[in-house]
């Protein structure tokens, strides 16, 4: 698979023209979206919109019906055979996806594994490196997102805040390029909502590259490089957040705003 362009010049991100339809149901009309190296790009929007189905196909956890995303210059999920795309194979598709990031709505941590257990898993039964330097580096990483007390405690043991900061953590055992968040605090009440947004700040301040669908207001203004407003399956404005905010000529993103705010 070629690179596109030099790897300085390379989007993280690149899509292009994307659709997605379930049954007779548009969610992704012509998306056109790029994310540079080090950007935060916080998508937000009405739901029903889309978002989470745009973060979705970028790691090929949905499939396209058309259109092309590029990962660091890397086409995802497809390759090209006399012109066509064809569904690429699963070892390629698992390499492309084990070097993005995803942290849930739901924390989706194994119930019958501790913090640290959780963490350890991906990097050794995936990556195959040795559990001696994989704990030493899940514990870090544990340390890093405020949880190093908790390594030993199962899920159930854990609030939901501290269960979506060992989700992170897990995440970030992969050495991932590219982080997605699908609305990571929706599922959590008010009064937990801040420790997580906290260790995303700290990850945008170290130049991670995120694509973060929220409905966290406060964190697009303050952390984005870019807002996307999306509506009805398209993009439908894009800007720096003091722009989409405070700026926006759009009727639709100012409702939208209004209503949230």
């Amino acid at each position: 698979m070629a690179t596109l362009e030099s790897p300085a010049q390379t989007p993280m991100v690149r899509a292009e023209n994307l659709v997605k339809s379930f049954g007779d149901h548009i969610v992704l009309k012509g998306v056109d979206l790029t994310v540079q190296r080090g950007q935060v790009v916080v998508i937000i929007g009405p739901s029903g919109s889309g978002k989470t189905t745009l973060l979705r196909c970028i790691n090929h956890l949905e499939k396209i019906d058309s259109g092309r995303i590029y990962v660091d210059g890397q086409l995802v999920g497809y390759r090209e055979r006399k012109g066509k795309l064809v569904e690429d194979s699963e070892a390629n598709i698992a390499r492309m996806r084990s070097q993005m990031g995803f942290v849930f709505q739901r924390f989706n941590l194994f119930a019958h594994m501790t913090a640290l257990e959780n963490v350890i898993e991906a990097p050794i039964q995936v990556l195959h490196q040795p559990k001696g330097e994989v704990t030493e580096q899940a514990m870090s990483l544990l340390a890093k997102v405020g949880l190093a007390d908790k390594a030993h405690s199962y899920p159930h043991k854990l609030s939901g805040g501290q269960q979506q900061r060992v989700a992170i953590a897990r995440a970030l055992a992969m050495n991932p390029k590219l982080m997605l968040f699908d609305e990571p605090t929706s599922a959590l009440d008010p009064e937990l909502v801040g420790e997580v947004l906290k260790v995303m700040r700290q990850l945008a301040e170290e130049g991670m590259t995120m694509v973060v669908v929220t409905h966290e207001m406060s964190f697009a203004r303050e952390v984005a490089d870019r807002v996307i407003f999306m509506d009805q399956a398209s993009i439908v404005e894009e800007g720096p957040p003091e722009q989409l905010f405070s700026e926006s000529t759009n009727e639709r993103t100012r409702n939208f705003l209004r209503r949230i705010s």
